[in-house]
């Protein structure tokens, strides 16, 4: 019996011993299992930081980008004297006014009882003597001096007075089976066209956007071909609206010709001495194109025309029609002139884009002051016009910051 109880006691101490060693073990264990787990839990907060550090650098790289953009600017600003930029910016303004005016004004012509497309072609280089009338006083005051007239020089002259004189007869026809702002949308070409034809004459850089851009204008001008039957105004055939769309796109594409030709003047021929050569090439430019137009209006016995289409021109009679001859006249010379200003101070590229932008602030005011239609088609062709835009200016601008680099 003794040695049974020895045999239970001695199992129970060995008992009572290597427990405790067990939960010592245990709550070892469990302490590391703890501090791992604190440590996991401690370090996740790090792990999770790098992504405040990635906004944050995001932020400084727009803000070091946006810095960039500004000394940059600045930099091209302080590089021209001031009068560089008030010409310019009189040149830009010029052209963003007084062509969607000269357009309105042609349709308008057209609206109110006008039916010569010559008469609207004259009257739109009619005005020639306006830039003569402000070389005057330069020369009187002794501040230029007429530029030296050579046999070379007097061919560009014609030349580009001649093809001048065609291009507006072409817009001429285009505005009267087109609506304005439908003629203003196809006319959004001769950016894709001055970028070609600069390129070819005026060896212009020409970059994968800029191309990208000649692309998307060519859409929109297409899309604006498949809804032709959405604006065609009254009394407008199918085949006559065909034809001012052709010929609209045709004009678009003197034109962006004229601005490469006259890029290539000032560069070899009239030289970039100062801005009167500006004048002297409007003035002379004007007068070929009025002497051919002259000429063309006189076969087509339109001269006679004149007193009969004022006779029963709406909304005032011979007074009215004066007056819409009169402003365009003026309005056509001062687009012009602000066109070759910026031809001169910048490049074809500059004055493509401008010629570009007048596009939807003639839509616009065609859709308001002549209740042009504007369907889907046609929204569509204007908001891929001004996508072809920006393409060509975000273009245009690497490539110039590449080559100041």
């Amino acid at each position: 019996m003794s040695i049974i109880v020895r045999a239970w006691t001695c199992i129970w101490l060995s008992f009572r011993v290597t427990k405790p060693r067990e939960l010592q073990l245990q709550a070892a264990g469990s302490g590391a299992w703890t501090r791992k787990a604190a440590a996991t839990i401690t370090t996740t907060p790090s792990e999770s930081h790098p992504q405040p550090q990635a906004n944050g650098s995001t932020t400084t790289s727009l803000r070091r980008k946006a810095a960039e953009v500004i000394a940059t600017s600045l930099e091209t600003y302080r590089s021209k004297p001031f009068s560089f930029w008030l010409l310019l910016f009189l040149s830009s303004g010029a052209m963003l006014t007084a062509f969607p005016a000269s357009s309105l004004l042609s349709r308008l012509y057209y609206t109110d009882g006008g039916q010569s497309k010559w008469i609207l072609s004259w009257a739109a280089v009619a005005g020639w003597p306006l830039p003569a009338l402000l070389l005057l006083p330069l020369y009187a005051l002794g501040k230029a001096s007429p530029t030296p007239l050579s046999l070379t020089l007097c061919f560009w002259y014609a030349l580009l007075g001649f093809l001048s004189a065609a291009d507006n007869l072409m817009y001429a026809w285009a505005y009267a089976y087109l609506p304005a702002s439908t003629a203003s949308l196809v006319a959004a070409s001769s950016l894709a066209f001055s970028a070609l034809f600069g390129r070819a004459i005026a060896k212009n850089t020409l970059n994968m956007s800029s191309l990208n851009a000649v692309v998307v204008i060519t859409a929109g001008v297409v899309i604006v071909a498949l809804d032709s039957g959405s604006d065609r105004p009254p009394g407008v055939t199918p085949r006559q609206y065909a034809l001012g769309f052709v010929l609209d796109v045709l004009g678009s594409a003197l034109h962006g010709l004229i601005f490469a030709l006259s890029e290539l003047v000032f560069a070899r021929v009239l030289g970039r001495r100062s801005f009167h050569v500006v004048l002297e090439q409007q003035a002379a430019v004007s007068l070929c194109a009025f002497a051919f137009t002259s000429a063309g209006l006189a076969v087509a016995e339109g001269f006679p025309a004149m007193r009969r289409e004022a006779a029963r021109f709406a909304h005032g009679g011979e007074a009215a029609y004066a007056n819409v001859m009169v402003w365009t006249a003026v309005t056509f010379q001062l687009g012009v002139l602000g066109g070759t200003g910026v031809l001169f101070l910048a490049s074809t590229v500059l004055a493509g884009v401008l010629n570009a932008v007048r596009v939807p602030l003639t839509s616009i005011a065609a859709v308001i002051w002549f209740h042009d239609p504007m369907s889907g088609f046609k929204i569509l062709a204007l908001v891929i016009t001004v996508w072809g835009f920006a393409s060509y200016m975000v273009g245009h601008s690497s490539v110039r910051k590449t080559s100041r680099s």
